[in-house]
């Protein structure tokens, strides 16, 4: 009992420590493990091994095609009632009442239109999933950048407000004292009070949301929604990272962008379609080779040493020509090259629209960089203007309401910073998912 008790303790043990394994991510290291591990990822890569096999499916089509077939037949009413013998040596009996034939077939493609097509079809849809996988990293790449920055973001701002609580309680007792010593009106308090209860519900909040923005992160790393992770990388040092100014000086050329590269692959197939439905005019040529052994026999003899079988071996050729209704294949083909139009158009749309993207992200990158700067020294300017309102109240020639100003226009700052940090973070990431143009910082 005693070895079964200690037993049940290690593996109670083992099962705790299990649960509160937590698991520490820089964001690059994040960014990796969602590559991997995203279940939009991994589909995205199950698609491209799709278009491999069906890449091969249609190759394997115009490869040589081999079936045999084995028909037995019991004549329960015979063609003659008595055995007709059409050959000297009297093995072809066809007043036999059983029968088996054994035959066979190889079938060769020689030409049809629609395959070579098909060929052609098949390397597009092959690109077509790899365009669509890299499209998909890029927008995980993304999204994992902006839940990592929402989290850092929630736990600085955790921090922050922590500290002024602190500040604020410590006000708080002074100002009471100094009050009950009658040096000090109540109005005084009742102001610390009030940003004191402002400041403890915005906390309040921003626990919510950290516990929201971790649920987020594990669903985009795809992870279980309730494990632990650690953020190693904190907000300022990745803000700082990404302050990239080389990024402006790459070309606009939308060309090598994955959203150009996909419409491209619509227009590819739109072609591919117009020739597809032109070949389908195209005869079909195909040959084939058979052979086979055919016995007869009056009872199931077929498995006896002494059956006697004749061999059967023929080839040939096969031409179809296709014949359709009158206007048919032109309204078809002319179809297909209106919605050939159609992608041609919106290959053109999309390129305009990617330059404006890229001109708007870089602006908006660029107006971050300068936000963060500025924010830096606005919350240099609010933390002397506190400190001294601070001052000035406690030597009694300060308001309690000009300290609250100042203290609010603090707050104010250092959650401004703390956005303009993260918005340099997102709009680098969203500038470099429009050029497909990815650091590896």
């Amino acid at each position: 009992m005693r070895k079964i008790l200690i037993l049940f303790s290690f593996i109670i043990s083992t099962i705790a420590y299990g649960q509160e394994t937590k698991t520490s991510f820089s964001l690059q290291e994040a960014i990796d493990y969602a590559l991997e591990n995203n279940r939009e990822s991994k589909n995205a890569t199950l698609n491209i091994d799709s278009a491999k096999a069906q890449q091969w499916e249609t190759i394997a089509n115009g490869l040589p095609q081999m079936g045999a077939t084995i028909d037995y037949i019991n004549n329960i009413k015979q063609q003659f009632k008595e055995p007709v013998d059409f050959g000297d040596d009297g093995i072809i009996d066809f007043g036999a009442k059983q029968s088996v034939n054994a035959n066979v077939t190889v079938n060769q493609l020689i030409f049809d239109g629609s395959y070579l097509v098909g060929l052609q079809a098949s390397k597009v849809f092959l690109e077509i999933s790899r365009n669509s996988k890299e499209k998909t990293d890029l927008e995980i790449r993304k999204a994992v950048i902006n839940a990592y920055g929402n989290v850092l973001l929630t736990k600085e701002s955790i921090s922050i407000l922590k500290k002024n609580i602190s500040i604020l309680k410590k006000n708080l007792n002074d100002i009471t004292k100094i009050f009950e010593n009658g040096l000090e009106e109540e109005e005084s308090v009742e102001q610390i009070k009030i940003t004191l209860s402002g400041v403890k519900s915005n906390l309040n909040n921003v626990i919510r949301l950290q516990g929201i923005g971790n649920k987020m992160l594990n669903i985009t790393l795809g992870k279980d929604i309730n494990d632990v992770i650690i953020t190693s990388d904190s907000l300022d040092t990745l803000a700082a990272q990404n302050i990239t100014i080389t990024l402006f000086e790459i070309s606009d050329d939308v060309k090598n962008t994955i959203d150009f590269k996909i419409a491209d692959n619509d227009k590819r197939s739109k072609e591919l379609l117009v020739k597809l439905e032109k070949s389908k005019a195209l005869p079909t040529v195909g040959a084939f080779i058979s052979g086979g052994y055919l016995g007869n026999s009056q009872k199931f003899t077929f498995l006896n040493n002494n059956q006697q079988w004749v061999g059967t071996a023929n080839f040939g050729a096969r031409i179809t020509i296709p014949i359709f209704g009158v206007g048919l294949q032109s309204a078809r083909t002319q179809r297909a090259k209106i919605n050939l139009n159609i992608a041609e158009n919106n290959l053109k749309e999309t390129e305009q629209q990617l330059k404006l993207k890229i001109a708007s992200a870089k602006s908006e990158y660029q107006f971050a960089i300068e936000e963060y700067d500025n924010k830096k020294d606005n919350l240099r300017l609010a933390e002397r203007i506190e400190k001294k309102n601070q001052t000035k109240f406690f030597e009694g020639i300060g308001s309690s309401f000009e300290l609250r100003q100042a203290q609010t226009q603090l707050y104010t700052a250092q959650n401004q910073l703390l956005q303009t940090m993260l918005d340099v973070i997102n709009k680098k990431a969203e500038l470099e998912t429009v050029l497909n143009n990815i650091s590896q910082k």
